[in-house]
C-alpha cells in the first residue's frame, strides 16, 4: 500500500538521485496554508554549504514572492519581506547572494524556485559562490514546478503573499502523501 509506496521512493531518492544523491534528512517540507487551491505540503532542500537553520518553527507566516523576482539587488516590496519569508527565482545571481539580499530585507528566510517551471523533479545543490560571504538566515531550494505553481496561485488570487507554516515534520502526518501537489509524480 502507501507505507510500501513511501519506502520504495525513499529508497529511490538515496539510491538514485543525480548528483551526489540527496539522503532523506535533507529535505525540509512546509505546508501552504491559504491560498488553498494550492493548500499542499512542500519539499525542498537546504542550502548545502551557506546559510542559517529553521530554530523556530512557524505555524503561520508570510511567503512573499520577491520583486523583483531574481532578487539580485534593491527589493521594491522589502517590507513585505521583512520578518517574513521571500519566494525568490533562480537566475542573474548567486544563490548566496540572493539570500544575503533577503537577509538584509529583514527576511527570516528564503526559498529560492527554479527558473525552469517544467522542473517537477531535478533538486539543484545550492553552493556557496566564490565571494567567501557568508549568509545567517536559511536558505531552500525548491523546485521550478512548485514556485511557479505557487506564483500563479497568488496572481489569480490577486494576494501579495501565501500563508505557509515551516518546518512540517512529515512523519507526524499519516496522509503525506495525499498532501502532495497533484501535479508530483512519484
Amino acid at each position: 500500500g502507501a507505507a510500501m509506496l513511501l519506502w520504495l521512493w525513499l529508497w529511490l531518492c538515496v539510491c538514485c538521485c543525480p548528483g551526489r544523491g540527496l539522503r532523506i534528512h535533507e529535505y525540509l517540507y512546509f505546508q501552504v496554508l491559504s491560498p488553498g487551491d494550492i493548500r499542499y505540503i512542500f519539499t525542498a532542500t537546504p542550502a548545502k554549504d551557506f546559510g542559517g537553520v529553521f530554530n523556530t518553527r512557524y505555524e503561520q507566516i508570510h511567503l512573499v514572492p520577491a520583486d523583483p523576482p531574481e532578487a539580485c539587488g534593491e527589493l521594491n516590496n522589502g517590507v513585505f519581506i521583512q520578518d517574513q519569508i521571500a519566494l525568490v527565482e533562480r537566475g542573474g545571481c548567486s544563490f548566496l547572494s540572493k539570500t544575503r539580499v533577503v537577509q538584509e530585507h529583514g527576511g527570516r528566510a528564503v526559498i529560492i524556485a527554479d527558473n525552469a517551471y517544467d522542473n517537477d523533479s531535478f533538486y539543484i545543490e545550492m553552493i556557496q559562490d566564490s565571494s567567501r560571504r557568508t549568509a545567517d538566515i536559511p536558505a531552500l531550494f525548491l523546485l521550478g514546478r512548485d514556485g511557479y505553481m505557487i506564483r500563479r496561485s497568488l496572481e489569480q488570487h490577486g494576494l501579495p503573499w501565501a500563508v505557509i507554516s515551516i518546518p512540517v515534520n512529515v512523519t507526524s502526518i499519516p496522509t503525506y502523501e495525499m498532501m502532495q501537489p497533484p501535479w508530483t509524480f512519484w
